[in-house]
């Protein structure tokens, strides 16, 4: 048998290990969801997949690697072959992902046959590595006694290994996958679990292969659980379930007030992984000091109650309020330290007590001689599984129904149970006694039961909804809530919170506005309903005669709109992720869009535009993606090269596709990387603007896969022709008299550009570049000098844009002015 003074020295020295197991896994668990909504999509119901997916494989890990594997085999070398695997299937995974995806596209990919193989793609990619993540734990918890006492290391073990994740949080967000890509960050997990694994190894050959010892007498593993383990197990399931659920829940409401960027994600992620590590390391100290750790455990959750309604309340009527102003500074790191703060005041108090509710789980449930690794296999699977419960449930269900203030009550609903859960698993060991109790003892119980459920009862009453202007305006709320901003004087027409995004629609001196999760998108306003306008008419009208058109994103439904107004179109695709929105959009902007979706003509597919392109044989004659901006997480995927290359590759001959370029809120490097990427697929690529009093505001980028001229004589014969008033009508409503004033938004095309891109990198689907500099340059006031310098290229296309008289002559003087409005 092992010395004692070798065990625990080695035991210091696994704490080590298991925070670089954290950090790999975390690094792989953002990689591989990046990676996998490349093709199967970044819908709900598709991240819902990839994460039962990834959090199953954690849970069966841990439930089944103690019954698999004998306990007298050495705890360090199986802890060492499973980080090795790991390593190896994260290189699989990258590599092999193509593969898997071709043979995804080659069946069903819609329906419930299309649900199934999402469903196969997540389990194939992620349930072999995260296997073997949810195994390692158990596996090195076989050096540790069960003793209440001794169990406490295995609470440090788990606290190491959050620490580690945190590490990985924040080494992956801000640091390997800004500045290199996926397979690097994938290079680097591999190479700690390589690093892991040979350490164990080297300590696992120190000497004489060591026995584990279970209780003090090395007494049979598989010995029965302390009486009353399984309200213990179900009280953990059930912190796991609030935990995650909150963690969806908060990480919706703070992504509106931070901004949705990669960063904030991060940054959220890291806090609340921060709370877990320190709640577990104080809850690991405190295990070795309480009598009765079940009843702590039901404190604990009593507690998880009130932290519950504490931050419901902080950002309901804090946060929304706080004097913080979105270009308060320029620096991305000033942003970040602040909305570290205020992620700290929202969050950490109760991620600090779920994080210590696993040692005291732990602890709760362990019983002398029993198999380490079962005990905290059986707590860690439970706590996984109601992980993934509160995840799928709250995202899927819960909020769309019941919103964020009820899922936030029925949070606070679960903690109770979970405390009177874990009382009464202490009430079960002492079951023998309470039959010579006193009738006061009796009653005092069933009083404090009483009062435990009032007191849940009181502190779900507090919680209200947000204010709906911060579902609107996100990061200026402040200023319009202190009616420091005209916005303030808007009234709300509609509040909505989906799946995948909460929609506000306001009324403000006529004009009405769409907000989707705290950004604006669309307004009846002159210049967003020339953009939206420009980005269905623009590309229908340089093309000959469409007959199709996909629009990437209904929005308002305006740019989805304009094509019913030409005579020839006869098919109208359009992809929404959000179902929410385009009934909302109809009733309020019915007359606007020309109640498309009342249209016989237009089919609604609610699913991601990139899997719906990229999954589907049909092709289009007119290609338009309205995204929302690139420094939103996940939107990057619809600005890459390999995105571009499918619009391509679906449009029909002649066809031309349309792509939004915002010049508000991006930096010149987002610009450029935009342009450099759309033009390197479309070389003939061109730029048109949308603008006001001169200075850009928009862009939209034209990619044609014929090199023919666009005749301004011809494009005005056919807005003559009766049959197209519709469309001359509809652009009229936006100030665009003629050919000549539509194409006078001519702003530049890829071969004048050249110089000024010069050596600007990519945005591919291995690095997503694009929402990590987008996200550094949020703040960014520079549209103005970017549109400028966008200009000081342009030349007039002699051999693109042609005609005769006064059209091209009015659109010579046009192109030539300075200052130039419709």
């Amino acid at each position: 048998m092992l010395a004692v003074s070798v065990r625990n020295s080695i035991l210091w020295m696994l704490l080590l290990l298991l925070a670089g197991s954290g950090c790999a896994a975390l690094i792989y668990e953002i990689v591989w969801l990046q990676l996998l909504q490349l093709v199967i999509g970044s819908s709900a119901v598709s991240l819902g997949l990839l994460l039962a997916a990834y959090m199953g494989g954690l849970c069966l890990g841990s439930a089944t690697m103690p019954r698999l594997v004998s306990w007298q085999r050495n705890p360090l070398i199986v802890y060492a072959c499973l980080e090795l695997g790991i390593a190896t299937f994260g290189m699989i995974t990258l590599f092999g992902l193509p593969a898997l995806g071709r043979v995804y596209l080659a069946g069903p990919t819609s329906g419930m046959l299309g649900l199934v193989m999402r469903g196969g793609v997540a389990a194939a990619c992620l349930l072999p590595p995260t296997i073997l993540m949810g195994a390692s734990f158990p596996a090195i918890a076989r050096w540790v006694e069960s003793t209440p006492k001794a169990v406490s290391w295995l609470g440090a073990l788990y606290s190491a290994n959050i620490a580690g994740a945190v590490a990985g949080c924040l080494i992956a967000g801000f640091y390997l996958l800004r500045v290199y890509d996926m397979a690097t960050a994938t290079y680097a997990a591999a190479a700690i679990n390589a690093a892991v694994a040979l350490a164990a190894l080297a300590l696992g050959t120190r000497g004489q292969t060591p026995r584990p010892v279970f209780g003090d007498k090395g007494s049979d593993p598989l010995s029965p659980t302390a009486p009353g383990a399984v309200f213990v197990y179900i009280a953990i399931a059930l912190s796991g379930l609030t935990a995650l659920g909150a963690e969806v829940v908060w990480t919706r409401l703070l992504s509106l007030l931070l901004g949705a960027t990669v960063y904030t994600f991060s940054i959220i992620l890291a806090v609340f992984l921060i709370g877990l590590w320190a709640g577990s390391g104080l809850g690991s100290l405190l295990i070795r000091r309480i009598r009765y750790p079940r009843l702590a455990l039901a404190g604990t959750q009593i507690l998880l109650a009130a932290a519950i309604a504490e931050t419901a309340y902080t950002l309901t009527y804090v946060l929304p309020y706080w004097p913080v102003d979105p270009w308060l500074s320029m620096n991305p790191w000033f942003i970040f330290d602040l909305d570290m703060v205020r992620c700290i005041r929202t969050i950490l108090p109760a991620t600090l007590l779920w994080g210590a509710s696993f040692p005291m789980a732990l602890a709760s449930a362990a019983a002398d001689g029993q198999d380490p690794a079962r005990l905290s296999g059986q707590i860690y699977a439970a706590n996984t599984a109601g992980s993934i419960a509160g995840a799928l449930v709250f995202s899927l269900f819960l909020i769309p129904t019941m919103g964020t203030r009820g899922s936030q009550q029925l949070l606070i609903a679960l903690a109770v149970a979970a405390a009177l859960l874990a009382a009464a698993s202490f009430v079960w060991i002492v079951r023998d006694r309470i039959p010579t109790m006193r009738l006061r003892t009796k009653s005092a119980m069933a009083a404090t039961v009483a009062g435990v459920l009032l007191a849940g009862w009181g502190l779900a009453a507090t919680i209200s909804d947000v204010p709906w202007q911060m579902i609107a305006y996100g990061r200026r709320v402040a200023p319009i809530l202190r009616g420091l901003d005209p916005s303030s004087e808007a009234k709300p027409l509609f509040v909505g919170e989906g799946m995948n995004s909460s929609v506000v629609i306001t009324d403000r001196a006529g004009q009405r506005f769409f907000y989707v999760s705290g950004k604006s998108e669309a307004s009846s306003a002159l210049l967003d309903m020339r953009l939206q306008r420009l980005m269905g008419h623009l590309p229908a009208l340089v093309h000959r005669g469409p007959r199709s058109a996909l629009v990437v994103g209904f929005g308002a439904g305006v740019t989805a709109g304009s094509f019913m107004t030409y005579p020839d179109v006869e098919n109208v695709v359009v992809c929404e992720l959000e179902p929410l929105i385009p009934p909302a959009s109809n009733e309020f902007f019915g007359a606007q869009n020309y109640n498309v979706l009342d249209d016989s003509r237009t089919r609604m597919i609610y699913d991601d535009a990139r899997h719906y392109i990229l999954s589907t044989s049909e092709k289009f004659d007119v290609i338009t993606t309205d995204p929302i901006h690139p420094w939103v997480k996940g939107t990057s995927a619809l600005y890459s090269k390999e995105y571009f290359e499918l619009v391509r590759d679906h449009l029909n001959p002649g066809g031309v596709a349309a792509q939004w370029l915002p010049l508000y809120e991006s930096d010149e490097q987002t610009v450029k990387t935009q342009l450099a990427t759309f033009f390197n697929v479309f070389p003939n690529g061109t730029v048109w603007s949308n603008y006001l009093n001169g200075n850009g505001y928009d862009l939209v980028l034209i990619g044609r896969l014929d090199e023919s001229s666009i005749n301004v004589d011809e494009m005005q014969k056919r807005l003559d022709q009766p049959k197209y008033s519709r469309v001359a009508a509809s652009l009229a409503d936006v100030g665009v008299q003629s050919a000549s004033d539509l194409l006078a938004t001519y702003a530049g095309r890829a071969s004048d550009l050249d110089p000024m891109l010069s050596g600007t990198p990519i945005n591919r689907d291995l690095n997503m570049r694009l929402q990590y500099i987008a996200g550094w340059g949020v703040n960014s006031v520079m549209s103005e000098p970017i549109y400028r310098q966008i200009l000081s290229y342009r030349r007039f296309p002699e051999d693109l844009i042609t005609g005769t008289g006064e059209p091209i002559e009015t659109l010579r003087d046009l192109l030539h002015r300075k200052h130039r409005t419709f």
